[in-house]
């Protein structure tokens, strides 16, 4: 009997298709309605998303888009693409590697459609978030199911008779083989760097402090990955610190703040900063533009000089990590293969 190949998918985000508004507004609408992302009532959250936010956002998050596009197109997509393009080349014929992202295309549902028409009955759904967190991880296991289920809802009606075999890849933000992979980036990038960083910010994309406190396990998975990987590169307690970014709205959100965090740092004597951002993967707006463009301004607003604030690049195509990749999602189908 032939083995049957196992589909694997890649889950992200998502991304706008270009760096206009007229691209941003549908993404931001389909991502912010979300109920894992902002979880308000719609009778309260939709006024205030299509009234006001919707109107004014977009413009502006395009002026960013553009200033980090390239002629590949969005950075998240084109390095979600060579990742998995590196990860195919490694598990080879017996699996199938799909790109799925939960707010645009190719959509997780897409990502399903073409698996199964392939003939793949058997999927591991590897979500792109070394820790768990609700706003991401669960946004893609939510997505996964109503896609397999032939549902864009919990509620929908479907006509869809086979239901594919979902395995969901758990997070890994403690896997030794990540932390190995992380280290081996910043090593390699540091020998890059003309200066001796003395001080090391391990930044995360933020959540609000009430999802944690009704059982988000986030904030303890970032703060675990950080103590690993200050340990394997051998820092000390003073030389690093955990930091959060990307605040949205009015409600107290994880701190310390990346932001407020750079401004202080030149008060602080630190004058040469290293930021890494361990739980997103692959360069993106967050990376390249908050932090490489957004976080070298309020460095040196504070006082620091820019040419001595460094950004290293996420793992994005990085050889040790996609061997970590492939060796994951091989355990992951185990009893399958």
């Amino acid at each position: 009997m032939e083995q049957q190949k196992i589909g694997v998918i890649l889950a992200q985000i998502g991304t706008p298709d270009a760096p206009t508004a007229a691209a941003v507004r549908p993404y931001l609408k389909r991502f912010l309605s979300d109920r894992r992302i902002i979880d308000y009532h719609p009778l309260l959250w939709q006024p205030v998303l299509r009234g006001i936010i919707l109107r004014i956002r977009p413009k502006r998050s395009a002026a960013l888009y553009a200033q980090i596009w390239t002629e590949q197109g969005s950075p998240l997509l084109s390095h979600s693409r060579e990742q998995q393009a590196g990860i195919q080349v490694r598990l080879g014929n017996e699996y199938l590697v799909e790109l799925g992202l939960a707010y645009s295309e190719p959509s997780v549902e897409t990502a399903i459609h073409r698996l199964e028409a392939a003939g793949i009955k058997r999927i591991i759904i590897l979500p792109m978030f070394p820790q768990y967190s609700s706003t991401t991880t669960a946004s893609v296991y939510d997505a996964a199911s109503f896609a397999a289920l032939g549902r864009r809802q919990a509620s929908g009606p479907t006509t869809k008779r086979f239901v594919p075999a979902l395995r969901f890849a758990d997070a890994f933000y403690d896997h030794p083989g990540y932390i190995a992979a992380m280290k081996k980036h910043l090593t390699l990038t540091l020998r890059q760097v003309p200066y001796l960083p003395d001080k090391f910010i391990l930044t995360y994309h933020g959540i609000p402090e009430r999802y944690a406190h009704t059982g988000d396990p986030y904030p303890e998975h970032c703060r675990e990955t950080s103590r690993l990987l200050a340990a394997a590169m051998g820092w000390s307690d003073e030389q690093w610190l955990l930091t959060f970014q990307s605040r949205f709205g009015r409600e107290p959100w994880l701190g310390p703040a990346t932001s407020a965090v750079l401004k202080g740092l030149a008060a602080e004597g630190v004058e040469r900063p290293f930021i890494f951002s361990p739980g997103l993967v692959v360069d993106c707006l967050e990376t390249l533009h908050e932090l490489a463009v957004e976080g070298r301004e309020e460095f040196v607003a504070g006082g620091g000089k820019a040419e001595q604030f460094t950004v290293a690049p996420c793992l994005n195509d990085n050889e040790p990590w996609l061997d970590f990749l492939a060796d994951y999602v091989r355990s992951n189908a185990g009893g399958w293969n």
